[in-house]
């Protein structure tokens, strides 16, 4: 993954879950792709998501249970992993974490 974004827009207003805990801003491509860049504390989450989306984890330590599985998934800067469209997961986030997350159609 390039580590700059050329031609975006970006909006202003942070997104905010779970107290703070997670945030994002969203980034929009000329072409209309979305993507968010966020920060996430250490704690559990339970997320849900109405696009597929592709979460890749620039620094931190984290697990994960995607849906459908009962095997929770270690996940480490550089790694990244797929949620299917109108699903939830859950994450235990073990150290801070900063993450770029792609949606698609």
């Amino acid at each position: 993954m390039d580590d700059n974004f050329q031609n975006v827009s970006i909006v202003k207003k942070a997104n905010f879950y779970f107290d703070g805990k997670v945030t994002s801003r969203t980034v929009i491509f000329a072409n209309g792709e979305k993507k968010t860049l966020g920060v996430m504390l250490p704690g559990e989450y339970e997320f849900g998501t109405d696009a597929a989306e592709n979460m890749d984890i620039l620094q931190g330590e984290l697990e994960v249970l995607l849906p459908g599985s009962t095997n929770w998934k270690k996940i480490t800067a550089g790694d990244n992993f797929d949620v299917p469209a109108q699903s939830k997961f859950k994450m235990k986030v073990l150290s801070l974490s900063d993450y770029c997350c792609s949606y698609f159609p």
